[in-house]
């Protein structure tokens, strides 16, 4: 079965690059991830941890 996905894929120009595409689209995400979270602020994360917790709203129904 592999050796039929491989030989077909080696068929298709320049399929070389769709890896290499992957690889930084997941790399880019996770890095601007980090980014976002070691730059978040405290207020901002307190505040979104503590919605869940919030029953004020929910008791109107």
């Amino acid at each position: 079965m592999l050796k039929y996905v491989k030989n077909h894929m080696e068929t298709i120009a320049g399929v070389e690059i769709f890896p290499i595409i992957s690889l930084l689209i997941f790399f880019i995400f996770f890095v601007v991830l980090f980014w976002w979270v070691f730059t978040a602020k405290k207020d901002y994360i307190n505040e979104v941890s503590n919605i869940p917790l919030d029953n004020q709203k929910d008791n109107t129904l």
